[in-house]
């Protein structure tokens, strides 16, 4: 069977950008607003009163200094705390088309590739923008691809899935080259006035092109991928369709995103290392044997476990760059644009592109520079 690689990447960064300090303004803001709004029931002890946040909180928790952001004077507003983007019509291109095809025509363009060349689409993300059409269809109608196109969630790890996926479509012979697209536009389900979660996400877009025999100039061979799930309500969205018809009202809150930070990092972390682990013993490796760990940008502290438990206390900080102090958590884009920023190997070196998150889901995939 030929190789097959990942020979091009692309990503779509949102013209919007906001610091801590923003970001931190604008919710103390709100903070102040709700307190004096309902001071009677706070004095009262029925509700308690927000606290303020801080961008020194928010380094020390996650290491995240900015985001960008598809919208951001409607999120900084105290009034609102979301962004407002223009509806569109439904003969109109949609928002994740319209990003995904940026970035997908930027991992073309890396990869030497035309969209002619395509045979396949893949839009996985950890949230869609909507049921069906599936926007991965859109997007195949838009560059005008022949084949077959899909879309498929698994949270954080939704896009190292895809990657999977794609490997195994063609191995399997049903494809020969597949875009694998990532528009994360994770300020649509953030609850920015919640203090613990208000600072973590940021929007973004990837594309990764997978393809066998490929001429690209700067591609990676996958040697394997490895997966693991197992069912937590740890990190948790309820927005769906089936809330139209629950015999309850939600509010605002109940479907938005929602997790709990500390008992994800006590159970998450350890099954990422002994996954990297188990795969490389596979392939009897050792974890010094990999050049570069292109990790899941989630948090700083959970990046930190997984290299030192990989590799010790004494590694160089290249070997498991960190983009989420400027991008923040951009669900399962991150582990791509930590790629897509450094992926500068040599020939014959080996590196590991690896998310976790919501699910629990953690996908690891084992490369080397050709």
């Amino acid at each position: 069977m030929e190789d097959i690689y990942i020979s091009g990447t692309g990503v779509w960064t949102p013209p919007h950008k906001i610091s801590n300090d923003e970001l931190v303004k604008s919710f103390n803001q709100y903070v102040d607003l709700f307190n004096a709004e309902n001071a009677d029931q706070i004095n009262a002890g029925v509700i308690d009163a927000l606290e303020h946040s801080s961008s020194e909180f928010i380094v020390k928790a996650s290491g995240i200094k900015s985001r960008y952001v598809i919208e951001k004077d409607s999120l900084l507003d105290p009034k609102r705390m979301k962004p407002l983007i223009e509806a569109r019509a439904d003969d109109e291109l949609s928002f994740s088309a319209e990003v995904s095809v940026i970035a997908a025509k930027q991992a073309l363009e890396n990869a030497d590739l035309k969209p002619s060349d395509i045979d396949c689409v893949i839009v996985s993300a950890a949230n869609l923008q909507r049921a069906y059409p599936a926007v991965a269809i859109e997007v195949q109608n838009e560059l005008g691809i022949e084949g077959f196109a899909y879309d498929m969630m698994v949270g954080c790890s939704a896009s190292t899935f895809g990657i999977n996926n794609a490997y195994s479509d063609i191995k399997a012979g049903k494809s020969s080259k597949i875009l694998v697209i990532s528009p994360e536009i994770t300020s649509g389900h953030n609850n920015f006035k919640n203090r613990d979660g208000h600072f973590i996400f940021g929007d973004v877009c990837t594309a990764v092109v997978i393809e066998k025999a490929s001429k690209a100039k700067n591609k990676f061979k996958i040697i394997d991928t490895k997966l693991k799930t197992t069912f937590s309500n740890n990190i948790r969205n309820n927005f769906g369709y089936m809330n139209t018809i629950e015999d309850k009202k939600y509010s605002e809150a109940e479907q938005l995103f929602v997790q709990n930070g500390r008992r994800v990092f006590k159970e998450v972390m350890p099954f990422v290392s002994s996954l990297i682990l188990e795969q490389l013993s596979e392939h009897n490796l050792s974890p010094e044997d990999i050049e570069r760990y292109w990790l899941h940008q989630a948090n700083i502290n959970m990046n930190a476990y997984v290299i030192k438990k990989l590799l010790g206390d004494d590694f160089s900080s290249d070997r498991a760059p960190i983009v989420l102090d400027e991008y923040a958590n951009t669900s399962s884009a991150g582990s791509i644009i930590a790629f897509h920023k450094y992926n500068q190997l040599d020939d014959g070196q080996k590196g590991i592109i690896c998310s976790f998150g919501a699910g629990y889901s953690i996908c690891s995939i084992l490369l080397e520079k050709a």
